[in-house]
């Protein structure tokens, strides 16, 4: 088990952005001389990573093909500070050609349509079927507009910018054109979604925007839960810092919008916007239902744990947001990026005939802006209990900012410079 000392020695090693090489994957992978094909779809922090460590730990014995929509990554975690007028979308972009020339994964820029199961194929729009060995599906989510009336096909009107691109780019310019003394009003779905503490955030950075260039404005968060989901007392904090400028309403549950007048119809109340900002309902990427993998809620993907395959589909493993989460567990980056560590640890083990490794460890660490400098942190460590068949947190590891300040902001970036190397780099 993890004790405090060994979660430091730990968090160092993913807080420069490496990992080293599992006591338990050996070099077998080149003494059978046999090749494998594993497939990945999506390139995301999970995809990206899994298709880096298989070439990495497999020796090169392993191929390795990544089929990605975008031909670059660009990071949800950071994409806050797009919006609040303090980074811009190039800085949280980043290649995939280290993948391509370093790494020698073949990247396909395409989509994936259909993935058969018994014939071990994925269909993509352009290049037809391609077959594999194992598939690592990294779908991300897909959104469910169409459980709030008057939100489908109404997207630009009303973004979510809860994937980081082109929605970014388009609530930043919303806010932008906002008149002084202006309605932000942003609407949170239930838990579980993407990125706990992202909508609070979120709120932060765009009334320190207002603060500093439309001063008379006001920023109106309308929560469908009971009360702020992560960092729950530093978000409070920070929301009573801003005093009248930021409005938490918690248990306001959105019935349906109206694109024309930027109205939102929640439960008991109807509020008018200048920009309305609808994080929606959602769930595993599409490729994960049109699979047919075993869904709980029919929204999460059900997973072994120890190798991050599908429940009941041996030789398909799912990585990331798609998943239905172990207890405690966050839907983050930083999390997907450790599913993929441990799903290619996994993998390459089965392919020489060798169990996984039956007590992985993976951890998260997450950071928050408050303002254009000061942030707040969550980390947790998480252990494969055999007994319960999941992770659980690890008791005294990991922790919670005492306080927002500006160091924490510095660490912030880092982890981002960081993690994003351990992904592409």
């Amino acid at each position: 088990m993890l004790n405090r000392r060994n979660f430091i020695k730990s968090a160092a090693v993913a807080a420069a952005g490496t990992s080293a090489l599992p006591a338990f994957i050996g070099s077998a992978m080149a003494t059978t001389g046999a090749r494998h094909h594993v497939v990945i779809v999506g390139g995301g922090y999970g995809g990206a990573t899994a298709a880096k460590y298989l070439r990495m730990w497999g020796n090169g014995a392993v191929d390795v093909t990544l089929i990605e929509r975008n031909t670059t990554f660009v990071s949800c975690p950071i994409s806050n500070l797009v919006i609040g007028g303090l980074k811009q979308l190039e800085d949280i972009t980043v290649s995939y050609d280290n993948l391509k020339s370093k790494w020698g994964v073949k990247l396909i820029t395409d989509e994936a349509t259909a993935i058969d199961i018994d014939k071990k194929t994925v269909t993509t729009a352009k290049h037809g079927a391609i077959a594999w060995d194992r598939l690592i599906l990294s779908p991300g989510i897909d959104f469910v507009p169409g459980r709030i009336a008057g939100l489908e096909g109404n997207e630009e009107r009303i973004p979510h910018a809860w994937k980081a691109g082109p929605q970014t780019v388009l609530l930043r310019q919303q806010l932008e054109a906002m008149p002084d003394g202006g309605v932000f009003a942003m609407h949170i779905p239930r838990a579980p979604y993407r990125c706990p503490p992202g909508p609070y955030e979120r709120a932060c950075l765009v009334a320190n925007y207002l603060r500093e260039a439309k001063p008379k404005s006001k920023v109106l968060v309308l929560d469908a839960n009971g009360e702020i989901q992560s960092k729950k007392a530093l978000f409070t904090q920070a929301f009573e810092r801003y005093g009248a400028l930021v409005e938490y309403v918690p248990n306001s549950a959105l019935q349906s919008v109206d694109a024309d007048t930027l109205t939102a119809e929640l439960e008991f109340d109807s509020v008018k916007a200048d920009v309305l900002n609808v994080i929606p309902p959602m769930r595993a990427g599409n490729i994960a239902a049109a699979a047919g993998l075993p869904l709980i809620n029919d929204a999460w993907v059900d997973v072994d744990w120890l190798t991050l395959e599908a429940k009941g589909m041996p030789g398909v493993h799912v990585l990331g947001d798609a998943l239905f989460p172990a207890p405690a567990m966050p839907k983050s980056g930083h999390m997907a990026n450790q599913h993929a560590k441990v799903a290619a640890a996994a993998i390459l083990n089965l392919f020489e005939g060798l169990p996984p490794n039956p007590t992985p460890v993976v951890m998260n660490t997450c950071y928050s802006f408050v303002d254009a400098k000061n942030v707040i942190h969550v980390a947790s460590v998480h252990q494969f209990d055999a007994e319960k068949k999941q992770p659980i947190p690890v008791s005294g590891a990991g922790g919670v900012s005492s306080m927002a300040n500006e160091l924490e902001g510095k660490s912030a970036l880092a982890w981002a410079r960081n993690i994003w190397a351990d992904m592409l780099a």
